[in-house]
């Protein structure tokens, strides 16, 4: 037998407990595994059986085993076998663990660096500019929240975070405080019933003007009281009665002035469609000068497309023609909010549709400014259970119906995301499959602790906390200053997510790096999704409030940086993995490479069904202005095989020299290509973030999330995306 094998059946051969006790009292079971890493990491490999059977005759005849009893016979057993230096390197190892834990728990360090502007926490959210007075009282706010946060969690869940085994974000909010993370918001029932912020009552508004300014106000009050995003969807639909107010008033105006019933009503259509115009606008300059108490934009997302009305139509394309045209007299490019246009068959997905002419103004608005992102109708309800625009980012609600049978969207939210890091246990099984499942496990159980615990905390707020949430329609349903949130909450009304990242760097750790192409590979990483999928299911139906768990493929807006910077601190420079120095985001494909629009979309398009909880696919393309019948022609194709599609295309613009298309990334950020230039005040850099934009001049990103935009490369060639779009049809109808 080889050596491996041998080492293998004595490891089987040694007694060992059943259970270990953590140290500030979670029960894992117990797994000879980790201390086989431990001795791995003193360079012990060659004497481990040696070494794990005295250890294991220390803790002989004990089904269960403290651990701090397992770490003494650890030590003891290194001692007593000759390993005098090893001993100490464990000692001293177990002693940085200790100061590493109580400087992170410092407020008073963690001070210091943000006074210092670590780029770690002054740029870790792309959508915060930290020069500014509110968001530096919101980051000196957050550095209390997250050193205190961590010492009031379990301990074994707050180390298991700041190893980088686990990240559990928004920390600097939550555990100090109980507040939820995104939404749905029903507008629909705000504004019908009206609502009350601070010392006012809002009635229902008697025109669209009025409805937009009552809109402004709940985003502003709603960002405010939650951590993540809000949407507002089908937006077109919720505010079209408003919007008849006004036309209604114009014809009752013009009736008394034209006898022409014709005229009359040409008249009032005219002043209405400028009414519209107006208030949209006034939302898009509204949501761009906001700033909510996180000292950040209100992260916003707008659904719209199902309208098949006049005025529904003429609200879709006034959000498109506003955004076209940019903001200000230099026509910058709007962050916010985030478009999302919904394509459907019969309604504006082919010629002939009512609605077609929208979808053409979509695409070219995306040509030109990125947004709008597309939601298949038909993916999105085949997906997620109904259709509805995500929460701000990619955050899904599945579908979901009250006591009463109807189904239930807006007024709906989550609850928090804990992420694993995947990357992190490919490196550690070093390759050897079923050692991966092993730590798989382990940490899929922190994780649901981790959540549990993140579901309580929230449970705990009360509803005077958040009025505009849970008092005054926000949430959809009205409690009372003493009801119980948790009723908003229970039997899936609400979600709480696992997140992953980093499904390329698994790939690559047991099949190399350019596995996208290997049937094998993709269904063990396919395999993994569908693991956490199971047990986010499992853990709903064992859950006493069935909270619904669902499974959330994580932007990893700054987590991209830190989870690889960690591991490349634990593990070295790793070739395709850590020498990146940025993780991948969720399911993607390799982005340093180049497929096609169709080989990516195909290649990504079976992992969302088991991560209906959170998803986005892009497309990275060149400059699109002069042929968005290309884009149409992927928009097309993509229809019925993923749910939500985003535009990464080149926007920037230097207004000292007039250069127009992409900006060159450098080490120090992106600069115009002819001149250099890379004052935000003279010009106007668009990346994508994640699934969101961002402006990385005016507010800068994180070390990794530059390096992995830098790393980015084009899926098409513009001139033959139609062909192969032909193409990919053709072979599509070939084999169905």
């Amino acid at each position: 037998m080889l050596k491996q094998e041998v080492n293998q059946e004595l490891e089987k051969s040694l007694a060992t407990p059943t259970f270990l006790i953590k140290r500030d009292g979670a029960k894992y079971p117990f797994e000879i595994f980790k201390l086989k890493m431990v001795l791995h990491a003193l360079e012990l490999d060659d004497v481990q059986i040696a070494v794990l059977s005295t250890i294991m005759d220390k803790l002989a005849d004990q089904d269960v085993v403290q651990a701090q009893d397992v770490a003494t016979a650890f030590h003891d057993s290194l001692n007593e076998l000759g390993y005098l230096e090893e001993a100490k390197k464990f000692v001293e190892y177990r002693q940085n663990d200790e100061k590493e834990w109580a400087k992170q728990t410092d407020t008073k360090n963690r001070l210091e660096r943000l006074v210092h502007k670590d780029p770690t926490i002054v740029n870790e959210n792309a959508n915060k500019d930290s020069d500014v007075f509110c968001t530096q009282r919101d980051l000196t706010a957050g550095t209390v929240g997250k050193t205190v946060g961590l010492t009031l969690m379990p301990e074994h869940i707050a180390k298991a975070h700041l190893r980088g085994d686990i990240h559990w974000h928004d920390l600097d909010y939550v555990p100090l405080s109980p507040m939820s993370n995104c939404c749905l918001i029903d507008f629909k029932e705000m504004l019908t019933n009206g609502f009350k912020i601070g010392n006012a009552y809002m009635e229902s508004p008697n025109s669209i003007g009025v409805a937009i300014s009552q809109v402004a106000q709940i985003i502003t009050n709603v960002a405010s009281s939650q951590y993540g995003g809000c949407s507002f969807d089908r937006a077109d639909q919720v505010l079209a009665p408003f919007a008849q107010k006004n036309y209604e008033k114009h014809l009752k105006d013009a009736c008394e002035l034209i006898d022409d019933e014709e005229k009359a009503e040409a008249f009032a259509k005219k002043r209405t469609k400028k009414d519209i115009y107006d208030a949209m606008q006034s939302l898009e300059y509204e949501i761009n000068t906001m700033f909510s108490s996180q000292g950040q934009t209100p992260f916003t997302s707008l659904g719209f497309g199902l309208g098949t009305s006049w005025i529904e139509k003429e609200i879709q394309k006034d959000i498109l023609q506003i955004r076209i045209t940019g903001l200000g007299k230099e026509h910058r490019t709007a962050i916010f909010p985030k478009l999302l246009f919904t394509l459907k068959k019969g309604i504006n997905l082919h010629p002939g549709d009512p609605n077609y002419d929208v979808k053409q103004l979509a695409v070219e608005c995306s040509t030109k400014r990125m947004y709008p992102d597309v939601l298949s109708y038909d993916m999105i309800k085949k997906i997620t259970g109904s259709f509805k625009c995500p929460m701000g980012c990619r955050s899904f609600l599945q579908g979901w119906k009250d006591e009463n049978g109807k189904e239930v969207n807006s007024g709906r939210m989550n609850l928090g995301v804990v992420t694993v890091n995947l990357p992190r246990i490919a490196m550690e099984s070093h390759g050897d499959m079923e050692l991966f499942w092993k730590i798989f496990s382990i940490r899929m159980q922190t994780c649901h602790e981790a959540l549990e615990f993140k579901a309580r905390r929230v449970t705990e707020a009360k509803p005077v906390n958040a009025p505009i949430l849970y008092q005054f329609g926000a949430f959809g349903k009205r409690l009372s200053e003493d009801g119980n949130v948790n009723d908003l909450f229970k039997n899936g009304r609400a979600t709480i997510s696992l997140g992953y990242i980093g499904l390329y760097e698994v790939g690559t750790v047991f099949f190399g790096p350019d596995w996208e192409h290997n049937k094998e590979a993709h269904d063990f990483t396919v395999e993994i999704v569908k693991k956490m999928h199971d047990l986010c299911a499992k853990w709903e139906k064992e859950d006493p409030n069935h909270y619904h768990y669902s499974l959330y493929s994580t932007p990893s807006e700054s987590l991209t940086d830190r989870f690889c910077r960690l591991d490349m601190e634990k593990f070295g420079k790793v070739k395709d993995i850590t020498d990146k120095e940025y993780y991948t985001n969720s399911f993607h494909y390799d982005v340093r490479k180049h497929p096609n629009p169709f080989e990516k979309l195909t290649f990504e398009m079976d992992y969302p069904k088991y991560a209906a909880g959170g998803f986005i696919h892009y497309c990275e393309y060149p400059n699109l202005k002069q042929n968005p019948a290309a884009l149409e022609a992927v928009w097309d194709w993509a229809y019925d095989k993923v749910g939500y599609l985003g535009t990464n295309t080149p926007i920037d613009k230097c207004y000292k020299c007039g250069f127009a298309g992409e900006f060159e990334a450098t080490a120090k950020g992106f600069q115009c290509p002819v001149c250099g230039n890379h004052d935000p005040r003279t010009c106007d850099c668009v990346k994508r973030t994640c699934g969101y934009l961002g402006n990385p001049l005016k507010r800068p990103m994180v070390h990794g999330r530059h390096e992995e935009i830098s790393h980015r490369r084009k899926h098409m060639s513009v001139g033959l995306v139609r062909e192969e779009a032909e193409e990919e049809t053709e072979k599509n109808a070939g084999e169905r």
